[in-house]
């Protein structure tokens, strides 16, 4: 059964009666960059989550896959497996430096080649090299994030994508092969306080920097450990790139401790605009694909959910940088 067969009928009909009208409205789009996280974008149809998997036959996985992401991660089925090392931060002992990007869906931070920022520690089987940190951020306080936990949203998600660099020699190649992709998320909350990193990204001199799609800035002398908590637990388990191609080589990690925001930056970030200053304006937020289901999938986590009162203490609850565990 093709994948169109798997819709309902009005679904496909739509999509069918889109393609159509797009066909006449003007040059065929690119096929590799054709999608949206809404439907319709400047009066003309952009496949939002529904169509991904319809309209490029290299994303099916969208449509049919089994292991998607996002999830609601409801900790009750969390599995408390106490032989999970801590997560590892290696960045040579050097700052990050890279460019700040307003893609048109995204917040992006694309660090430089140098240095080279490595993930290993947890699940992971392998070191996994940092290639994009990504923003996700919602129009209202408390819904924004891609994941959830026991069915509540937070106001943004970071995304720190890394590819697995033993076995593969970028990201493309690895998002195509098993243990491939590593994707760590931390969670955003508005409050009085910001964590000391997004401040890096979000005050006024940065963040209007990149108002518009395609607006870049180059930022340097960045302390990436800064972005973590100082102790935290963390969930992980199989899933998906959380847009297209979709592909099922991911191994996510969910950092349970949320970070804050002032509601200063936040509005900031939603002054950000998915078009370019020619056209209308249209706030980047709303950035996320809607939830997939777990199914059968494990949710492992270094914490007792049995003891969720205890506080995550010592070494094994720290991020590891460079070899040290960071925080006091």
């Amino acid at each position: 059964m093709g994948v169109a067969a798997r819709l309902n009928a009005p679904r496909a009909l739509l999509l069918w009666a889109a393609l159509g009208a797009a066909a006449h409205i003007g040059p065929a789009p690119d096929p590799d960059d054709w999608w949206s996280y809404k439907d319709n974008l400047q009066g003309n149809f952009v496949p939002g989550p529904p169509f991904w998997g319809l309209v490029n036959a290299a994303w099916s996985l969208c449509a049919v896959g089994k292991r998607q992401s996002p999830v609601d991660v409801e900790l009750k089925r969390v599995l408390y497996d106490p032989f999970l090392p801590p997560l590892r931060l290696s960045t040579g002992g050097e700052k990050l430096r890279g460019t700040l990007y307003n893609t048109g869906r995204h917040v992006s931070f694309l660090p430089a080649p140098r240095p080279v920022v490595n993930v290993s520690g947890g699940p992971l089987l392998y070191s996994h090299r940092l290639s994009e940190l990504r923003l996700l951020f919602g129009a209202r306080d408390g819904a924004g994030s891609e994941h959830r936990i026991n069915h509540q949203g937070f106001s943004a998600e970071v995304q720190l994508i890394h590819f697995n660099q033993e076995l593969y020699g970028n990201l493309s190649t690895a998002s195509r092969g098993p243990n491939g992709l590593a994707i760590l998320s931390l969670f955003v909350n508005v409050a009085g306080s910001s964590n000391p990193f997004l401040s890096r990204l979000l005050n006024r001199d940065t963040i209007t920097r990149i108002s518009y799609k395609n607006d870049a800035y180059f930022l340097q002398d960045l302390s990436l450990e800064l972005l973590f908590p100082e102790s935290f637990g963390f969930i992980t388990y199989q899933g998906s790139l959380s847009t297209p191609p979709c592909s099922e080589t991911v191994t996510w990690i969910l950092i349970d401790r949320a970070l804050n925001i002032t509601s200063l930056q936040m509005h900031s970030l939603r002054l950000l605009s998915q078009n370019p200053p020619s056209q209308i304006f249209q706030s980047l937020s709303g950035n996320g694909r809607p939830l997939q289901p777990l199914a059968h999938r494990a949710l492992r986590g270094n914490r007792d959910p049995r003891h969720p009162e205890r506080r995550c203490r010592g070494p094994n609850y720290r991020l590891h940088v460079d070899g040290t565990p960071h925080g006091r």
